[in-house]
């Protein structure tokens, strides 16, 4: 966690150097952007907070507004923005309110802004501190439901195919992984193969999810050595006592 704070504006004005200056006050980084697509391109990764100053030549910029709202729900994040009344309806024409953190007026309330950066840094603080846990299954209401159980606890990401899965791993790493064992296409046996084959994913953790109890269907999960099972059965409760357990453990090992 860097405090990465990415500023968005046409120019360096009296306002967006004072700015700048009260947030690495509070021990943020400064990456000033324009909004132009070939700057903002390959920014919003590293960006732990996204300011956007607006002026009036906002109405001009369509493509870059679409851009950051592609950017917002690809990366699950939301923006600051900065300008006059009109310069936010224009705004809000092309980027949701849900991807919107919060608007301040011009003239700014510099103090009140810094008070939603301190919030907003300090709660990407506590979730990069979360477990990463990716979800493999072909079910997405099954997984949703599982997503919603671990969010509170865990960073949760979903993927609907092994494809799926060996793509989102080239591009981030998974604490855990909670992989469906009887998969249309590419079932999960075949998957465990492909994450073990990455040298970035081998020692990746997984854990097999499966609806079938037989214990002849117990022992052909087994044989693959996961780092454990889970019915599909499994309560809230007790998938979240399971979890805790192994990551105590777990890291009582590293340790």
């Amino acid at each position: 966690m860097n405090n990465n704070v990415m500023l968005i504006s046409e120019a360096e004005t009296f306002t967006i150097k004072g700015l700048e200056m009260k947030l690495q006050g509070i021990g943020a980084n400064i990456n000033h952007v324009l909004p132009k697509m070939k700057h903002l391109e390959g920014k919003f990764d590293t960006a732990d907070l996204i300011i956007l100053c607006t002026d009036e030549s906002i109405s001009n910029n369509s493509t870059t507004l679409v851009y950051i709202k592609d950017q917002c729900a690809d990366l699950n994040r939301q923006i600051v923005v900065v300008g006059t009344k009109r310069e936010y309806e224009v705004v809000q024409t092309f980027i949701p309110k849900r991807y919107i953190l919060g608007f301040f007026e011009r003239p700014l309330n510099i103090e009140r802004l810094l008070d939603t950066a301190e919030e907003q840094l300090e709660s990407r603080a506590r979730e990069a501190r979360k477990k990463s846990i990716l979800i493999v299954d072909d079910d997405p209401q099954y997984m949703k439901l599982i997503k919603e159980w671990l969010s509170d606890d865990y960073r949760v990401s979903m993927a609907t195919s092994g494809m799926n899965a060996i793509t989102w791993l080239a591009m981030n790493k998974a604490d855990l992984i909670l992989l469906d064992y009887e998969m249309p296409v590419t079932n999960g046996p075949q998957v465990l193969e492909m994450i073990r084959s990455e040298p970035l994913t081998a020692f990746t953790p997984v854990m097999f999810l499966t609806g079938n109890s037989s214990k002849s269907s117990i022992m052909q999960v087994l044989k693959l050595k996961p780092a454990d099972y889970l019915l599909k059965t499994i309560d809230k409760e007790g998938l979240l006592k399971k979890l805790g357990d192994y990551f105590c453990s777990h890291d009582a090992k590293v340790v």
